[in-house]
């Protein structure tokens, strides 16, 4: 039996469940799709706090976090499909056809709209060049977290944490509450990957040593890992020879970067930028016809809370769409900058928050906006960090923006 709707959500995690509530609030015919058996995403398994501070003003669990939007979800008269994997989707006369491998069998959906709230995956040692054997006790740190929070089973006792993302400190501090050996958290670039408030929180209070411009090159033992090799690295993060010394330990956690899940837009042929990993949107998140993208799907987020906001944006737009056609503006990330989003702006701009990330550690500097000679907006700050992702909040609803302008986003 094919299921009809206004609205299609991909994706059950925070910018799922924010998307498909925000969708409903306008009236829509909602269904939410799931591959898990619970909604929530990786939140279920965040037993650590720190959630909801922009939004809600207080410190909460990653559960407790997605408790209120699932509270808030039973509110509306949204469909729920979990255990329920989209095999494929495509252009249709209603929209757009998605074919869903559920329990009971194949299942077709329509939809005039379709957000995919999909998220992000973890590279693995493969897709580091960590050489040597394929041992039990090489884990991503998502995976670790998940052993010990959701399974409640050690994934070793000495362990090892290449990269310093957030997840990896995190996860440094969880593994020594549960009584595991963290030898040493290993960075391969000049300074953490994750927040300061995990570097002092998760390391420095528990004794855990950081260990900058060095990684693992080669794994040891088998069936079980047994030792790791180490070595430090040049300014191109390339290994140096004669710097190599040996490791003994029975887990090696990787926390060495997120990618947006977008397999099935990319087979829709959608346009990807290459710094993001996710697809080239508008304000609205709206990537291409009825097709819109949200949370850490369209780029990786450090809080939740923008996540959220993110998927309110484009369940709200995606409720709203109707065919014609369309202009755009675009926004460029210039001197300074890694990368800004949304990539273009669709005509009239109106309010939006446009996030961006730098490309290397600043002091006190000042974000410019503008278009050619006339500044749209700026801000000050007085640190900026590659790994922490900043926001602006942009109002462009008096600026007479025309076909194919540029929009400049830089840092002078």
């Amino acid at each position: 039996m094919s299921i009809q709707t206004n609205v299609a959500v991909i994706g059950g995690g925070p910018a799922g469940l924010a998307a498909a509530i925000a969708a409903s609030k306008q009236g829509a015919d909602v269904l939410l799709i799931e591959r898990e058996a619970r909604l929530g995403g990786i939140l279920k398994q965040c037993v650590h706090d720190g959630f909801g501070v922009v939004r809600f003003g207080e410190k909460l669990a990653g559960p407790e976090y997605a408790q209120r939007f699932l509270n808030e979800l039973r509110e509306y008269p949204i469909q729920t499909l979990t255990q329920t994997f989209v095999d494929k989707i495509k252009p249709h006369p209603l929209g757009w056809k998605i074919n869903l491998v559920t329990a009971q069998g194949m299942r077709q959906a329509f939809a005039k709209a379709v957000v995919f709230a999909t998220g992000c995956r973890e590279r693995t040692a493969r897709q580091i060049g960590i050489h040597g054997t394929r041992p039990a006790g090489v884990l991503t740190a998502g995976s670790a977290q998940y052993f010990t929070n959701i399974l409640g089973q050690l994934p070793g006792h000495r362990c090892v944490i290449l990269g310093s993302g957030d997840i990896g400190m995190i996860m440094a501090r969880r593994l020594t509450l549960e009584g595991a050996q963290v030898l040493g958290v290993y960075e391969a670039r000049a300074m953490p990957s994750g927040l300061p408030r995990n570097v002092a929180q998760c390391l420095h209070d528990f004794n855990i040593p950081l260990h900058l411009r060095k990684t693992v090159t080669r794994c040891f033992g088998y069936p079980r890992l047994e030792a790791v090799e180490i070595a430090s690295v040049d300014e191109h993060m390339q290994p140096i020879a004669g710097t190599e010394e040996r490791i003994d330990c029975d887990a090696l956690i990787l926390s060495v970067g997120l990618i947006p899940e977008n397999e099935l837009l990319e087979t829709l042929r959608v346009s990807i930028d290459p710094v993001t990993r996710g697809p080239v949107c508008d304000q609205h998140g709206m990537v291409a016809p009825g097709l819109f993208c949200c949370g850490n799907a369209a780029h990786v987020n450090d809080l939740v809370d923008y996540v959220s906001e993110s998927g309110e944006i484009v369940g709200t737009a995606a409720a709203q769409y109707t065919e014609q056609p369309r202009q755009h503006a675009k926004i460029i990330a210039g001197q300074g900058m890694m990368y800004a989003t949304p990539q273009k702006i669709t005509l009239p701009a109106g309010k939006f928050p446009l996030y961006f990330r730098v490309r290397e550690e600043l002091g006190k500097s000042r974000v410019v906006v503008r278009l050619g000679d006339t500044v749209l907006a700026k801000k000050t700050y007085l640190t900026l960090r590659p790994p922490e992702m900043e926001r602006i909040a942009l109002d462009l609803s008096q600026v007479a923006l025309q076909e194919g302008q540029e929009i400049m986003v830089e840092i002078l």
